[in-house]
């Protein structure tokens, strides 16, 4: 581990309360709430904790100051002054959703770490110390680390929730059940499928990416298609076919319909977080045939005489 009064921006003539002061400063900047999209941060959040367990710990502090410990706390050896050129054992820290601390502490004896938080992110740490003056304890072996995976999922499959299978680092495959109310960017925690560590396994999370669709287009809840259809269809009406993410129903097509209407089919489109689903918007697009003659002929003779765009002022 680097010099840890460099890691915190302190001096070495640093008090305890300037200590503490700078802990708190980066410790708001870097927590893993804060930074969900940015791993480095949560891995310099972890490496500003372990300097400050050993800092905060006045004995600790003091040996280090010595050159009896290197900044890992491990004994120099009987070779004074220096860090011994030691780094990080990869104890990589990460966030629980329930609030509590993965790793990363180190057991600091003799300090509150909890007291760091309380009134930062509204709780204490979980990292439980005996505070100062009070009984030495030692928080709970860390978890291994947190492992992030990213998965595509295509738009019909994310509307429809369909199963995804995923393969973990350790050659494992799940299947994946994706949430009600599915968003894109959004993440899941899967407990204990992360790197092993003495405390027990950490998670894996997975970051959802929904892609896109060449005709379909999302909406809040509902998905929007424009429907092409002949003159012939909009004149007279008709019944047509139409594509749905839970695949083709019959759409009814009023006689006299207009580009620009717009059908609705109730359920089709994406889940909501309460489990129902939004609707599909199919907007009618009347298609006519380029140079069609038989079409001209058709219409020979005949002039619509509405006013179609008086209502626009011209």
């Amino acid at each position: 581990m680097a010099d840890p009064y460099s890691i915190l921006g302190v001096p070495r003539s640093a008090s305890e309360k300037d200590i503490k002061s700078a802990y708190r400063k980066l410790a708001k900047e870097l927590h893993p709430d804060t930074n969900k999209d940015n791993p480095k941060a949560s891995e310099r959040f972890s490496e500003v904790t372990r300097a400050y367990d050993l800092l905060s710990d006045k004995d600790k502090r003091a040996r280090f100051d010595r050159g009896e410990i290197d900044a890992d706390g491990n004994p120099m050896g009987g070779f004074g002054g220096g860090f011994g050129g030691g780094g990080f054992r990869g104890q990589q820290g990460g966030f629980r959703h329930d609030g509590g601390f993965e790793g990363g502490f180190g057991g600091a004896e003799g300090v509150d770490i909890g007291d760091i938080f309380e009134g930062l992110f509204g709780g204490r740490g979980g990292a439980a110390g005996g505070g100062f003056g009070g009984s030495a304890r030692r928080g709970p072996p860390p978890k291994g680390a947190n492992v992030s995976y990213r998965l595509q999922v295509s738009f019909t499959d994310a509307a429809t929730r369909a199963n995804q299978r995923i393969t973990l680092s350790d050659g494992k495959t799940i299947d994946l059940k994706l949430p009600a109310g599915v968003e894109h960017g959004q993440q899941m925690r899967l407990g204990g499928k992360g790197e092993s560590g003495p405390g027990g396994s950490g998670d894996a999370i997975v970051t959802i990416e929904i892609g896109s669709h060449p005709f379909y287009e999302r909406n809040g809840d509902n998905i929007r298609l424009d429907l092409p259809i002949s003159l012939s269809e909009a004149v007279n009406g008709a019944k047509v076919k139409v594509p749905t993410v839970d695949g083709p129903v019959m759409l009814t097509v009023a006689p006299g319909s207009s580009s620009g209407r717009t059908l609705r089919l109730k359920g089709r489109g994406f889940s909501r977080k309460d489990g129902t689903r939004g609707d599909q918007l199919v907007t009618l697009q009347i298609d006519l045939p380029a140079d069609d003659a038989d079409l001209k002929a058709r219409l020979e003779g005949w002039t619509d005489m509405r006013d179609l765009r008086s209502k626009l002022g011209v």
